[in-house]
């Protein structure tokens, strides 16, 4: 197939991308490099690449390279509640009119997979787990976005929208304001970490498992289409506390503490069912233990907090 992919030399596309080229497509990848990152340099010695840097904005830029491909992977996206909150406008721009537009411009056989974010479900009941049939309650502008445009997608048909959880592990762009990524990174570089609001729980996902869910979805879309789906390791609905139990078991001197004062600006407290895509065959390759690990060597290369996207 041919895809074209905006973003795709962020976090997650530039593991996806890859991958993609390995699966024998075509991959058109339009991005801005506003992060002056140099992932895909490694892929541009084949021919089934082609890279344009550009902004996912440009109705022009979109219009030319959207004409002749298969596949939609929009991957532009100011991420995370922080940043969005920060720059509310690009927000706006980036994370829905970009993707309304995409939707406008596309035929209606292009498929459109889109990746949006289980944080959609702010604030879950202690004990339920949230399915793709939880009413959604974002407490962000991040989540308030996906989850409009989310929903313009599936009526609009011919899309698969992937809710993924907290995504961690070791990307050539990288990012340590992930929680798994950012936690990591203190306990290696810092040896200790305060905790705000510990009981928190979030449920988490390896970047190349987020990978190989795309690729998943299209290889399935047939039977996965217009509809939603949770992505995450189901043994992975870990609290803040818990989450600092697990990096101490590969790094015993960590020291943390949950602070009497103060609170976490982040509210999300929620658990998550991923039995639906488990349902199509779908089978994470990475534990949250394996990608700790990988965390720690990266974090050999890495000793500055240089990757970031706030």
């Amino acid at each position: 197939m041919k895809i074209l992919v905006t973003g795709g030399a962020g976090y997650i596309g530039s593991i996806l991308v890859p991958e993609l080229i390995k699966k024998n497509h075509e991959v058109i990848v339009i991005d801005n490099f506003i992060y002056n990152q140099i992932s895909l340099l490694d892929c541009c010695n084949n021919e089934k690449l082609r890279i344009i840097r550009g902004d996912a904005r440009d109705k022009r830029l979109i219009s030319k390279y959207l004409e002749k491909v298969d596949a939609i992977f929009p991957l532009a996206c100011l991420t995370g509640a922080p940043l969005c909150s920060k720059n509310p406008i690009s927000a706006q721009t980036t994370n829905f009119d970009a993707i309304k537009m995409i939707l406008e411009l596309r035929s209606k056989d292009q498929i459109i997979i889109f990746p949006t974010t289980n944080s959609g479900y702010g604030i879950g009941q202690e004990g339920t787990y949230c399915t793709e049939k939880t009413p959604l309650n974002p407490i962000s502008l991040y989540g308030r976005l996906k989850v409009e445009i989310e929903k313009i997608l599936l009526n609009a048909g011919n899309c698969i929208t992937l809710r993924l959880a907290t995504v961690f592990g070791i990307s050539p762009r990288m990012r340590l304001d992930l929680l798994v990524n950012d936690f990591t990174y203190r306990a290696v570089t810092d040896g200790f970490l305060v905790l705000f609001e510990a009981h928190f729980k979030r449920n988490y996902i390896h970047v190349r498992d987020v990978a190989k869910a795309f690729i998943h979805c299209l290889e399935n879309f047939g039977r996965m289409k217009d509809e939603p789906y949770n992505v995450g390791l189901s043994n992975a609905n870990l609290s803040k506390w818990k989450l600092c139990e697990e990096i101490k078991k590969q790094i015993p001197g960590f020291c943390f503490v949950e602070a009497e004062v103060g609170k976490d600006p982040d509210k999300r407290d929620y658990i998550v069912s991923n039995e639906k895509i488990e349902a199509t065959r779908f089978k994470p390759d990475y534990s949250l233990r394996q990608g700790i690990a990988e965390l720690i060597k990266g974090y050999q290369v890495i000793r500055r907090n240089q990757f970031s996207n706030v």
